[in-house]
């Protein structure tokens, strides 16, 4: 056939295929000679070839073809994979020069998916390389770093990452004063990277931009976390002689010593933050140091000096009516608790502890009637409408919670804790319609997709509750409620991998919000616990009987 058909690369192809690695190897040649604008038969040959041999074809390849970018970068594949690495950016370089030369409009985005490509096959130097030729052509002057970053994103998502640390590598070189890139860099570094990769970046970032306090504060924690507390002391050091006072830096110091049971130390350093930088947080950490510690008087002590400066700080007054309220001085804490209310009317964690403080104590008209009065003060406020109806189910007035409830979605229709909330206020056969509402109300709501999640779990619908407890930690990593969620699902339906996953990701996340989650880590007894430990008491306190 390919007597008659000499030119059909196609048939060479087929025929290449039958036979032995080195009979194909001169059957290649002479299909080069019969098609010699196949960029497929060059490259096969050039595949089969050893490496000097191998520069010929492709050379020739190019002679033949000037207009094809793959023999290119397979030429720059080849010199990186014989570790002629600093060869591969001249050839990337020349290929841009040539094929314009010849012609050829250079593709920014086919280009970006051919470092792509050679990221998986794990030619690094060539997808860098062709990522700094490429990055910046065709893109307006103030487009550049807005477009560069979601480049990044894009090769993240298509797990190329040699490729986005090349473009934010690039990036920062353009722009080595700007903190947004430095953090995006490190945040990559971070979830992508390894612990030398981004404590290096960040020393480098902060050369650049001495006045970002978050990246001396990543740079400390990353050692801290290493078990290295020298280091990221002096980085702390460090980032105070370039911001002094900075009340940011303060903390972290005090967080550091008081971790890592230095308290003396950290008592020090505070005393010296009030003296220098006395702030409405510094004076709060300062309490809150002492209570946990159970030096109470002193706590006490503290907190009334702080008042004096700062009245208008909710949690300074929260602290004081908590501690009265851990002494069992039921009319000290309602009395801290009003006067603060007075002081910060919005403040709505306020109500709620002198609410919960009446109810706790068997009042509960009087709870209602605060309940009430906070709404009226701060109008639409979910917060409040969810404490008033639990305050009802909990008194067993179901009929007053429904009615309750209904009031609540007119006043906040898009609230995703009243609609989660009313998902499990429903009789079981009407869940399913009320969840429908609630994600036509609010879709992306983390609250609402954990109620759902909640729901197939309830139905024993597993695979399906799985899959929405993915979407809900995805959305909101943030919230710890469901993590603790679903790390209880996954203790009773999953295997031991999948628990383990759940915490693992939930120590990644590092969450700090949600009701539940609150209510065990900001439990004075917990001060001490790690979130994988905070994970665990939350999730054993879950009842599932929703």
């Amino acid at each position: 056939a390919l007597e008659h058909v000499p030119n059909s690369v196609r048939l060479w192809k087929a025929a290449v295929e039958l036979e032995e690695p080195e009979d194909a190897r001169i059957m290649l040649s002479r299909a080069v000679e019969c098609c010699p604008t196949s960029v497929e038969l060059w490259l096969a040959l050039a595949r089969l070839e050893t490496y000097e041999n191998a520069r010929k074809v492709l050379n020739k390849a190019r002679e033949n073809i000037p207009t094809d970018r793959h023999i290119w970068i397979t030429a720059a594949k080849l010199e990186e994979a014989n570790g002629n690495t600093q060869m591969v950016e001249k050839i990337i370089d020349r290929a841009i020069t040539s094929l314009r030369a010849n012609g050829v409009e250079i593709n920014r985005e086919q280009w970006i998916q051919d470092a792509e490509e050679c990221d998986k096959a794990g030619s690094v130097a060539t997808c860098q390389a062709i990522m700094r030729a490429v990055i910046g052509i065709g893109i307006e002057e103030e487009d550049r770093k807005h477009t560069w970053m979601e480049d990044a994103d894009s090769c993240v998502a298509h797990n190329a990452l040699e490729c986005a640390r090349a473009i934010y590598a690039y990036a920062l070189q353009v722009f080595p004063s700007k903190k947004s890139v430095w953090l995006r860099a490190a945040y990559f570094e971070k979830n992508h990277g390894t612990r030398e990769s981004l404590e290096a970046l960040l020393q480098r970032a902060v050369a650049h931009c001495p006045k970002a306090e978050v990246l001396w504060l990543m740079g400390a924690k990353s050692k801290w976390l290493a078990g290295d507390v020298p280091a990221a002391r002096s980085i702390l050091a460090l980032a105070f002689q370039a911001n002094p006072n900075s009340e940011e830096i303060w903390l972290a110091a005090v967080k550091l010593e008081s971790e890592n049971n230095e308290y003396e130390r950290a008592r020090r350093l505070l005393a010296k933050a009030r003296s220098s930088a006395p702030t409405a947080r510094v004076f709060m950490k300062s309490v809150k140091l002492e209570w946990v510690l159970g030096n109470i008087a002193a706590a006490q002590e503290l907190c009334e000096e702080a008042l004096k400066h700062y009245e208008d700080f909710p949690k300074l007054w929260m602290m004081k009516g908590q501690i009265e309220e851990q002494k069992e001085l039921v009319e000290k804490a309602r009395e801290a608790y009003n006067q603060g209310l007075k002081k910060c009317p919005h403040s709505i964690p306020l109500w709620l502890l002198l609410s919960r403080l009446e109810e706790k104590v068997g009042q509960l008209t009087r709870a209602r009637a605060i309940l009430e009065k906070s709404r009226l003060k701060n109008a639409k406020n979910p917060d409040l409408w969810l404490e008033s109806v639990r305050l009802e189910y909990r008194a067993g007035l179901k009929n007053i919670a429904n009615t309750l409830m209904a009031k609540a979605l007119q006043e906040c229709p898009n609230s995703g804790i009243l609609w989660s909330e009313a998902i499990f206020l429903e009789a079981r056969p009407q869940r399913k319609t009320k969840s429908v509402d609630a994600l036509k109300k609010c879709e992306h709501d983390p609250h609402v997709l954990l109620a759902v999640a909640k729901l197939f779990w309830s139905e024993r619908k597993i695979t399906k509750a799985r899959e929405w407890f993915h979407r809900t930690v995805k959305i909101d990593s943030d919230l710890g409620d469901a993590w603790a969620f679903f790390y209880k699902f996954e203790l009773q339906h999953g295997t031991e991998e999948q628990q383990e996953e759940v915490r693992k990701r939930c120590e990644n996340a590092e969450p700090r919000h949600g009701e539940l989650w609150c209510d065990v880590s900001k439990d004075i007894a917990n001060w001490q616990k790690k979130i994988g430990e905070i994970l665990v008491l939350v999730a054993a306190k879950l009842k599932n009987t929703f």
